[in-house]
């Protein structure tokens, strides 16, 4: 990302490369929905649960959850973002026919996660071996993933939940603070709201204001989700889970916990989905705790992740 410094993000780098803790991958990557099942979680979506959530509707105001994404957004790195805008054929000031049709074009040059994002069940592994046991060797290919591809993601309609961990906005999380079982259900019990089956669970920390005053410090540390809280957002059959920061999970990692365990837990462990710099303040303010999320990400055959939009509306 332009502006970091290896200082900054030389103990991320090396930490994402320390090989994890063997594991036996026949003990935990067999998925439940079958050996061909490439969508995960999203197996809980239903026809019954877009209805209930459609029943949270009562004002019909909607929330954009997704953040602007340009070449200033910060990135894990060597992650950037560029855009060209053209007008082809157009040189000199020249048209299209006799209406003098002039018409722009855009040239996108960037990685896919970059702002606010959906990471595939291609994204993260143990050891090469991904959800549902695939082997990287055998679907990663240079060309586009040939399995767990984002083009297979479902249209995602369903009940959406903001837990929020800053009292109202009053004291956002610093860095390195872990939400975990006694956390959520804390937020559960002040909000008076409960986690259902096929929900998608957003967690509020306060954080994402701090990309724009000091991208930095937004990159070399951030509150979040810790392996506990993983586990016990997976053992209730979330679809995805999001945040308002940049990789979801509590960094520096918890004593004892391996780098990105928490993206492991869920993506390749429960094939559930992971939401990156999701923008859930405008929820919190209206104490919106639940809702009607709706995301169709783009269908980009093979890819790994998308730059996504979600909408929220109650």
């Amino acid at each position: 990302m332009v502006g970091l410094s290896w200082r900054l993000v030389a103990p991320l780098c090396l930490a994402f490369a320390t090989p994890a803790f063997a594991q036996d991958a026949s003990s935990w990557c067999k998925s439940k929905f079958g050996p061909d099942d490439q969508i995960g979680a999203a197996n809980n979506l239903s026809p019954a649960a877009t209805l209930e959530a459609a029943k949270l509707i009562k004002t019909g105001k909607t929330y954009s959850l997704g953040v602007e994404t340009n070449a200033k957004s910060p990135a894990y790195p060597p992650r950037a973002f560029s855009i060209t805008v053209v007008q082809p054929g157009q040189s000199a000031g020249a048209t299209i026919g006799p209406t003098k049709t002039s018409y722009n074009d855009d040239i996108i040059n960037g990685w896919v996660g970059v702002g606010s994002q959906i990471d595939g069940l291609g994204h993260v592994g143990i050891d090469n071996v991904y959800y549902n046991c695939n082997k990287a060797a055998d679907f990663a290919q240079t060309g586009g993933l040939t399995k767990l591809g984002i083009h297979n993601v479902p249209p995602i309609a369903t009940r959406g939940v903001v837990l929020d961990f800053t009292n109202g906005g009053q004291a956002p999380l610093a860095a390195g603070t872990a939400i975990n079982k006694k956390e959520i259900d804390e937020a559960m019990q002040r909000q008076g709201v409960q986690i259902r089956k096929g929900d998608v669970v957003l967690l509020h920390t306060g954080y994402l204001p701090v990309a724009d005053k000091d991208p930095k410090a937004f990159l070399a540390g951030e509150p979040g989700l810790g392996k506990e809280g993983a586990e016990y957002l997976a053992s209730k059959d979330v679809v995805a889970v999001g945040a308002d920061q940049w990789a979801l999970e509590v960094i520096p990692f918890e004593k004892g916990v391996g780098a990105f365990e928490v993206h492991q837990i869920l993506l390749a462990k429960n094939g559930i989905h992971i939401l990156e710099n999701m923008n859930t303040a405008p929820l919190v303010a209206d104490k919106a705790w639940e809702f009607m999320f709706v995301l169709g990400p783009s269908r980009i055959t093979g890819a790994v992740q998308a730059i996504i939009n979600p909408i929220a509306v109650r």
